[in-house]
């Protein structure tokens, strides 16, 4: 590993984990904020809670609806592992690492696939 590679990987972990560290910050404001709402409204934890409608999520925002803020923190949640390994491949790409580059793009397809099969509703 040369100088300028090393200076690289050290600079792409530093992104990563900025990444991370923020995506999270977001998250737990956001299901923070959808608790707060939660409690105001009088709804309970306990409830069944809504499905989660992309289509809705902005005007649930707009109107302070528990509902979208709870949805969106959870989808940041689930997106930070997957930007993660998006910044990871496009790191080993910077530096010709074909093979960890391979490795990030296929486990970029299993989550895919698995996503695909779950809105699909299939097994």
């Amino acid at each position: 590993m040369t100088a300028s590679t090393s200076a690289r990987a050290f600079a792409a972990e530093r992104t990563i984990g900025r990444l991370l560290i923020g995506i999270t910050y977001l998250s737990v404001g956001l299901i923070a904020v959808g608790s707060v709402l939660m409690l105001a409204a009088g709804i309970s934890p306990l409830d069944q809670g809504p499905p989660l409608d992309i289509a809705a999520l902005g005007a649930q925002l707009v109107a302070l609806d528990p509902a979208g803020y709870l949805w969106l923190g959870l989808l940041a949640v689930i997106a930070a592992p997957i930007g993660r390994v998006i910044v990871a491949a496009v790191a080993y790409g910077r530096d010709d690492d074909w093979l960890m580059v391979g490795v990030s793009v296929a486990i970029l397809v299993v989550i895919a696939v698995g996503v695909g099969t779950a809105l699909n509703g299939t097994t």
